[in-house]
C-alpha cells in the first residue's frame, strides 16, 4: 500500500479564538489516537492535506516531535459548506494487527454483454476488507471481462488480496451488465409515422 510522508506539529488545545485564527493562517487540527498510545493533538498544513491522494488507499507516515510514525486517515470533518476540511482524525497503528478499512474497486476489461449490446453498470466502488497495516493494497483490481448480458458480479466472486479479508456481504451486486431495452410496439409505430410524414 502506498505511504505517504507528512510534517506533523505539535499543537496545545487552546482557545476557539486561536484555533480560527490557526485556521485561516492555513493549518487543520489533527487529533491521533490509536491502541495503547497515548492521545496526541497536532497541526498539519492545508496544503499538505489537499496534496494527499484521492480514490486510492493509502497510509500516512507522520513526521511529529522527531518521531515518524504509521497513521490512517480515520476521520475528516467538514465545514458547513461540506467541502473545506476543519479537522482531522489519524489512527496511530503501532499496537495494530489487523485494520478495516475501505478500498476502491478498480474494474479491468470489456465485459462479453457490452460487446452484445448491454450496459455495464458498477454497484458498489469501494470494498471492506480486513488485513495487516502492511498488506493493505491501494485498490482491488477486478476483470469483468467473462461478465454476460444480464449477469451480475458478487462480492463471493472476487479473490480477495493475499492476507485479506472482504467483509462485505458474499449476497451483494458488484457490478452488472443490463440487457439492451426492447423498443416498444408504440415507439416502432411513432418512427414509422415520422418517416412516412418526412
Amino acid at each position: 500500500m502506498k505511504r505517504v510522508k507528512v510534517k506533523l506539529y505539535p499543537r496545545k488545545p487552546g482557545r476557539k479564538s486561536e484555533l480560527k485564527r490557526r485556521r485561516r493562517e492555513g493549518w487543520l487540527p489533527v487529533e491521533i489516537y490509536g491502541k495503547g498510545v497515548e492521545n496526541k493533538h497536532a497541526w498539519i498544513s492545508v496544503k499538505d492535506f489537499a496534496a494527499l491522494p484521492h480514490g486510492e488507499a493509502f497510509l500516512i507516515e507522520g513526521e511529529l516531535d522527531g518521531e515518524t510514525r504509521v497513521y490512517l486517515l480515520k476521520d475528516i470533518q467538514f465545514g458547513w459548506l461540506g467541502n473545506n476540511p476543519i479537522h482531522v482524525d489519524l489512527y496511530d497503528l503501532s499496537n495494530v494487527q489487523e485494520i478495516e478499512v475501505e478500498v476502491p474497486v478498480e474494474f479491468i476489461g470489456t465485459p462479453q454483454g457490452v460487446q452484445a449490446g448491454g450496459t455495464f453498470e458498477p454497484v458498489m466502488h469501494t470494498l471492506t476488507i480486513k488485513a495487516p497495516p502492511a498488506q493493505i493494497p491501494e485498490k482491488i483490481v477486478v476483470d469483468v471481462s467473462g461478465l454476460g448480458l444480464g449477469e451480475a458480479l458478487h462480492v463471493r466472486d472476487i479473490k480477495p488480496p493475499e492476507g485479506c479479508v472482504i467483509l462485505d456481504n458474499p449476497d451483494e451486486t458488484v457490478a452488472v451488465v443490463y440487457e439492451p431495452e426492447e423498443e416498444t410496439a408504440e415507439e416502432t409505430g411513432e418512427e414509422q409515422t415520422e418517416e412516412q410524414t418526412s
